[in-house]
């Protein structure tokens, strides 16, 4: 069989492509593909899986495919942005997306349009409704989102919580929580969880999930998901939970409007601040692809014959490379993971240019000046004629003129 793609030389194996699909893979498998890429001294890893990120409609979300091309990340799962209304709008973003869209349906039924403050009227947090938003449309919901802190719930408590619990368990499908500010409590928060569910942003400075019932909820098979988000990650409470033998199942980044420019930036950069702190790199891309791949039953997440071809190619620079977490606490990664690639079902993901952040987005004068700089120099680079003269050839060449 001459396949379509093989990517040869990288580590730990060659892949091979067919139909978007991964046909082969081994040491030495033969050079017979109409597409050969040299992936000699790079980490090849499954396309990275991002478990929390905001890409539906509303005050949190972004457009995928310019982050997707530069970082890895094949497979976007957004976690409640839209709720059974809006329902509609993601499903528009996901079909327009080159990169592959799961998504969490949000307990509430108005979702994320605004910054906050969606479960605030129980009558939004309809169970029947959710239920049949999500039997309506399996191939995209993949979960229920609720988000318990005490600016999204006022007055309800773990109300909301338990309501999503119900739609989730009738659909036969995790809940995804996010944990904050109290109230309601930690303890009552992840005492109603069962096992496969996650609870996102589990090393929060806020909500320090440090005590017995965080030790309870993992022992009894809840997913902890890093989620890392502007609020939603300290190193501090990382590092205690290593301590106490606790570690991320999944390696998140809640990546969204109010945190693409830092302090997450991309999920590489979010891997790296796992590294940082002494985890494994084997055990680090687990948990930004295989690990997710199992919480929510993704396709991808291994590079095994007849897995979907999401294909990411990583040159590991052995440098320092300091990273912060949201309260601005400094460690030092010893490598950076820098993507050569990403592929979607065997297919290359080209270079897009993002968008510029949306007006309500608060960001400093530093990262403002940046913003300004790298337009600048996108437009410089952009400007200047590719080649020279001496890169260029004669496409059609004139012909000597006829004597008479």
């Amino acid at each position: 069989m001459t396949w379509d793609l093989l990517i040869a030389g990288g580590d730990p194996f060659d892949v091979a492509v067919h139909d978007g699909r991964i046909a082969a893979t081994g040491p030495g498998l033969p050079r017979d593909a109409r597409r050969i890429v040299d992936a000699t001294g790079h980490l090849v890893t499954p396309g990275l899986i991002d478990l929390h990120t905001h890409i539906g409609p509303g005050y949190w979300g972004i457009d995928p495919d310019p982050i997707a091309w530069y970082t890895g990340v094949s497979s976007w799962v957004d976690a409640g942005s839209a709720g059974a209304y809006t329902a509609a709008g993601l499903r528009r973003v996901a079909d327009a997306a080159a990169v592959r869209v799961h998504a969490l349906l949000n307990v509430s039924a108005v979702g994320l349009a605004g910054r906050t403050g969606e479960s605030r009227d129980l009558t939004n947090c309809d169970v029947a409704l959710a239920v049949d938003t999500i039997q309506a449309n399996r191939d995209l919901f993949r979960g229920i989102k609720v988000r318990i802190d005490s600016e999204t719930v006022g007055a309800n408590g773990v109300e909301p919580l338990r309501r999503g619990l119900a739609a989730a368990e009738a659909c036969g499908v995790p809940v995804m929580v996010h944990i904050g500010t109290a109230p309601p409590s930690l303890d009552e928060v992840l005492d109603l969880l069962r096992p496969g569910d996650l609870v996102t942003h589990c090393s929060s400075g806020i909500a320090a999930p440090l005590g017995p019932a965080v030790r309870a909820a993992a022992g009894r098979g809840v997913l902890l998901d890093l989620g890392h988000g502007s609020g939603g990650f300290a190193f501090d409470v990382l590092e205690a939970q290593l301590e106490a033998g606790l570690r991320p199942y999944t390696i998140s980044t809640d990546l969204h409007a109010r945190s693409l420019h830092g302090p997450v930036f991309d999920l590489p950069t979010t891997m790296a601040k796992l590294l940082a702190v002494g985890v494994p790199l084997p055990d680090v891309v687990a948990a930004a692809t295989t690990h997710p791949a199992r919480a929510l039953g993704l396709p991808g997440g291994s590079l095994t014959a007849g897995d979907p071809a999401d294909i990411a190619i990583f040159e590991v620079r052995a440098e320092p490379l300091t990273v912060a977490d949201a309260h601005r606490q400094v460690r030092v990664s010893p490598i950076r993971l820098v993507n050569q690639a990403t592929y979607v079902a065997g297919r290359l993901l080209e270079p897009r240019l993002p968008a510029a952040p949306a007006p309500w987005v608060p960001l400093t004068d530093a990262q403002r000046a940046a913003l300004s700089g790298r337009t600048r120099d996108i437009r410089a680079l952009l400007a200047t004629p590719l080649v020279g003269v001496d890169g260029l050839a004669e496409q059609f060449p004139r012909t000597e003129p006829r004597s008479s």
